[in-house]
């Protein structure tokens, strides 16, 4: 993806070798987010091009690897996965390829991130209940050799869950409605600073 453009241009970039990504395709994006199983002429009025405009764009997309594959949205709850941790796991520098081999081979992990900070990487499970979480980091990851440390935290409510994002979505995002004035004329959440001699001037005023 290319940097953003400037205002009032069409958002465009390189996917590959190849494709030019530009609104049209970012529009397609935007839908198929919506729906992934949507038809291809229903996508076609959606973004308002025509069906063999879609399809060519679509499979176009797919080719350059910009959409990478579709996959069922799971509700882990319903499935019996109802407990979600991040495990933030430090690990001993001249074995990452170790660590790296041994998370491959546990189903438990969805997601795995090596990050900066206090930790090198950060782990996402989700498990039936506390105890599995427990079993998992004290039994499973505490013995490998590559694992240094370990940090859980349990996810309490996952409030935003998006498939993906679009450069568009930040130009698409609600303004704030402007801050409140107080009585005395200052919005509210912010400070008014007065000079010394104004803020005497207040004082002696109010004594009056």
């Amino acid at each position: 993806m290319s940097s953003y453009p400037t205002p009032g241009t069409t958002p465009s970039g390189r996917i590959g070798i190849g494709l030019e990504l530009d609104s049209t395709h970012l529009k397609i994006l935007e839908v198929l987010r919506e729906n992934g199983r949507i038809s291809v002429s229903a996508l076609a009025d959606r973004v308002g091009i025509s069906r063999a405009n879609a399809y060519t764009r679509f499979e176009a997309l797919r080719a350059e690897g910009a959409i990478k594959g579709f996959t069922a949205e799971i509700d882990h709850v319903r499935a019996g996965l109802g407990i979600t941790a991040l495990i933030f796991v430090t690990v001993r520098q001249q074995m990452w390829r170790q660590f790296r081999a041994q998370l491959a081979q546990m189903p438990e992990v969805e997601y795995c991130a090596i990050t900066t900070g206090q930790h090198d990487a950060m782990i996402q499970v989700r498990m039936t209940d506390v105890a599995a979480v427990h079993s998992l980091v004290t039994e499973r990851l505490a013995n490998i050799p590559a694992v240094k440390a370990t940090e859980t935290v349990f996810i309490l409510d996952e409030v935003i869950k998006r498939p993906y994002i679009l450069p568009t979505d930040r130009r698409s995002a609600p303004r704030r409605p402007a801050p409140e004035a107080s009585g005395d004329g200052v919005p509210l959440g912010k400070m008014r600073f007065e000079g010394v001699s104004e803020g005497r001037a207040g004082l002696q005023r109010d004594k009056g």
